[in-house]
């Protein structure tokens, strides 16, 4: 009887997620799974030839923040136009569930002020046909989407489900408050969650300025929850610690406390500062010693800068936070240049300093790690192209130099990128080090989140474009680039029937051109509810990301297809 497929793959390059070397096959797809990587001389419903391409598994990124957007839109981009074909949301301890309709306003202004997504946005595109977190899986299953989605707990809401104002003005929980946390938990993983998530970092603050729910939140209340997770001996911790704040000795001692009550893995968030010592170098030898210990402790990482975009159509800029700038701030781009235009408006604002306000639109100012944002984009740029820099050469102001820059010729829509972390020294030599240490996993895309400010959701193209191919410098192989998207998140949050090109595993894969393959600069489109806006990337060199054995996107362009689904739960290593 003659062999049949669905979809066959023929004469790829394989890069099968493993970190082996690649060799040339065939993949045979039936009913959403790999059957056959090798020869096949059976019969298939639809070939892609892919001779002289690349053939990978689907990227997972395990840090993103569509818990908004996967309730209004079907397609979670950026992400998916750049071969991700599972995120995973509920990050850093905020989302929308669980949460009872008198605290709706309450998640909105906590999203608003910690993701940076317009309250507006999430008041017109939010159903709230939930309630409980299982509520929610279940709104997000009945929604049809692009690629799969997996849910963590977070803590803000959960917190303030059970104790209500006392929650909200982080008041110390009590004993019975500890048990109905542990016991909802319970409940979320039963229902599909993959994990809990929490943060401690001072500056994840709400709009007006206030702590989230979960900043400081006391061990035993963490140990509380966590013991949902060892009884249903499932489920993965994810925090951002308050290590720019304070030590990393102190923070990772809370999170291997609460990781060891649980008895599962844990991952955080990892940069590096731009300058001083090497300070991140001690939180790699804690999770060092307690992986040996037996514990599973996973830096997350990002492959290039902690960055933020800034411009006048933007959340921020080096004049954000200037009274006369606060003025027109509320203007459309158009009505703003009537003033930006103008010579007088020019030198009042340029005179004016900055007061106090959001931490990232202040170190909108930091000079010398603030950059021109090209077309492609740079992101290492070197020293001498920083505003500083510049300004310095001409015997120029700074701000003189940022305004023209973001003026880019009178339309107004000129970029800049400020470079907040991850480049130590002007080089990513030290994030090279990083992406390449046996315990990191690669995430932070931050996609569904600080709209108008990050476009980190792209860092799959930038890592296999730059890190593998283009960098003036150490670099990464392609099978090690795809196992670091691929394989090792997947594994980090339990989702082992993924990131793999094998039998039996989930078909997400991508066929890629990589000599073709490019990442285009980021640019702002108004397609969120009411006509909010947000910066989108492209990349051109995809030429299909498959989701369960259906092709989603063809010479990067979306197809239409929703096999997307929720994830529930772990999932297990295919038979």
């Amino acid at each position: 009887m003659t062999e049949t497929c669905d979809l066959l793959i023929r004469g790829g390059t394989i890069v099968d997620g493993d970190g082996g070397e690649p060799f040339t096959a065939d993949v045979a797809i039936r009913d959403g799974r790999i059957v056959s990587v090798g020869a096949f001389s059976g019969e298939a419903k639809e070939v892609i030839d892919a001779a002289g391409l690349t053939v990978t598994p689907g990227f997972v990124d395990i840090h993103t923040h569509y818990d908004g957007q996967a309730v209004w839109s079907e397609e979670l981009s950026p992400s998916s136009s750049h071969g991700v074909t599972t995120v995973v949301i509920g990050n850093c301890g905020v989302g929308f569930a669980p949460c009872r309709a008198a605290d709706h306003d309450r998640l909105i202004r906590l999203m608003e002020g910690v993701e940076d997504i317009p309250g507006v946005v999430m008041a017109e595109g939010l159903s709230w046909d939930w309630e409980s977190f299982p509520d929610y899986l279940n709104a997000l299953d009945a929604r049809r989407h692009d690629i799969d989605v997996a849910a963590l707990l977070p803590h803000s809401p959960l917190r303030v489900f059970v104790m209500g104002e006392r929650g909200a003005r982080r008041e110390p929980a009590r004993a019975e408050d500890l048990e109905q946390m542990r016991a909802l938990t319970r409940e979320a993983l039963d229902a599909g969650a993959i994990g809990f998530a929490t943060s401690r970092l001072l500056i994840h603050r709400t709009k007006a300025g206030e702590n989230i729910p979960s900043y400081q939140a006391d061990v035993e209340e963490l140990k509380a929850i966590a013991g949902a997770l060892r009884d249903a001996d499932t489920g993965v911790l994810q925090m951002v610690l308050d290590a720019p704040f304070q030590s990393w000795s102190d923070e990772l001692s809370h999170l291997l406390e609460v990781a060891e009550t649980a008895g599962r893995p844990a991952t955080f968030t990892l940069g590096t500062p731009n300058g001083g010592e090497p300070v991140w170098q001690d939180a790699l030898r804690i999770c060092e010693e307690a992986n040996e210990r037996g514990m599973t402790i996973s830096p997350q990482v990002l492959p290039r800068p902690v960055g933020m975009i800034c411009g006048f159509e933007l959340s921020s800029h080096p004049f954000s936070l200037c009274p006369s700038y606060e003025a027109i701030a509320g203007l459309p781009l158009e009505e703003q240049l009537v003033h930006l235009r103008d010579p007088a408006f020019r030198a009042k604002l340029l005179a004016q300093a900055p007061h106090e306000g959001n931490p990232l639109a202040m170190m909108t100012r930091n000079w010398d790690w603030i950059f021109p944002l090209s077309d492609p984009p740079n992101y290492e740029p070197p020293a001498e192209s920083s505003i500083g820099a510049r300004a310095r050469s001409r015997n120029a102001a700074p701000e003189e130099i940022a305004y023209d820059l973001l003026m880019n010729g009178g339309d107004g829509r000129g970029m800049l990128y400020a470079t907040l972390g991850n480049y130590y020294r002007n080089r990513l030599d030290t994030v090279h080090d990083l992406i390449n240490h046996p315990a990191t996993v690669m995430g932070l895309g931050d996609g569904g989140a600080h709209y108008a400010a990050i476009c980190d959701a792209s860092y799959p193209t930038f890592l296999l474009t730059y890190w593998t191919r283009d960098r003036d410098g150490p670099k990464l192989s392609v099978a090690k680039a795809v196992q670091a998207l691929s394989s090792r998140p997947a594994e980090t949050m339990g989702l082992r029937d993924r990131g793999r090109i094998a039998p039996g595993y989930k078909a997400d894969i991508n066929i890629i051109d990589l000599n073709g393959l490019h990442l285009q600069a980021p640019y702002v489109r108004h397609d969120l509810p009411g006509g909010g806006r947000r910066l989108d990337q492209k990349a051109t060199g995809f030429v299909a990301t498959i989701v369960s054995g259906e092709v989603i996107r063809r010479s990067d362009e979306a197809t239409g297809a929703r096999p997307g689904r929720l994830v529930r739960g772990a999932q297990a290593v295919p038979a």
